[in-house]
């Protein structure tokens, strides 16, 4: 299979299983560009969900394109983009005819309910992996590996967003300048 097609055949398994939306995503799309195609490694696929999430538009979407342009160039951002919204686009074709004609019934709302608990737990280990390796690196989890700064910028970042309510954009923009920042000046 060619190079463009086997990144449609796996943006199109991710846009297919990605229920729940970007986020619940990530761990498929870490299974297709890490560690099936090692297209990256999962200190680039962490720089591609930051990326990918300061970005306009959704996440699975913006990481398509990503992967496809660095695998590919241009040609494979559309094929990997275009296999990311074609399940999407026939799902949600089905879905709209499908709820129209069910949304009242109780089995119907019974896979709904049941895909909420699933969705949650999609999320939060992708967020778990990511959180490891922002805090660790891809050393493995150790006190010693700790990065301090990371950890710092994780929760003031967190303080921002959660108690005073702060823009994500300016979080992100202020955690990266204080990452700049002690990059520079210390050189760690």
């Amino acid at each position: 299979m060619s190079l463009l097609a086997t990144l449609f055949v796996s943006f199109f398994q991710v846009g297919l299983f990605a229920f729940g939306g970007g986020l619940a995503a990530l761990p498929l799309i870490r299974e297709q560009v890490v560690v099936i195609h090692p297209w990256l490694t999962m200190g680039a696929f962490s720089d591609l969900v930051t990326i990918a999430e300061m970005t306009p538009g959704p996440i699975a979407l913006n990481a398509a394109t990503f992967v496809g342009n660095r695998v590919a160039g241009v040609p494979g951002a559309l094929v990997a983009t275009l296999g990311c919204i074609t399940p999407s686009l026939i799902i949600v074709l089905l879905l709209a005819r499908l709820y129209a004609a069910w949304r009242d019934k109780a089995a119907f709302q019974g896979v709904l309910a049941g895909l909420r608990p699933a969705t949650v737990a999609l999320i939060a280990a992708a967020g778990l992996s990511i959180f490891i390796l922002a805090m660790f690196g891809e050393g493995g989890v150790s006190l010693a590996g700790l990065d301090w700064v990371s950890l710092a910028c994780f929760a003031l970042g967190l303080m921002a967003l959660r108690i005073w309510k702060a823009s994500p954009i300016l979080v992100i923009f202020a955690c990266g300048a204080v990452g700049a920042a002690v990059k520079l000046a210390f050189g760690i």
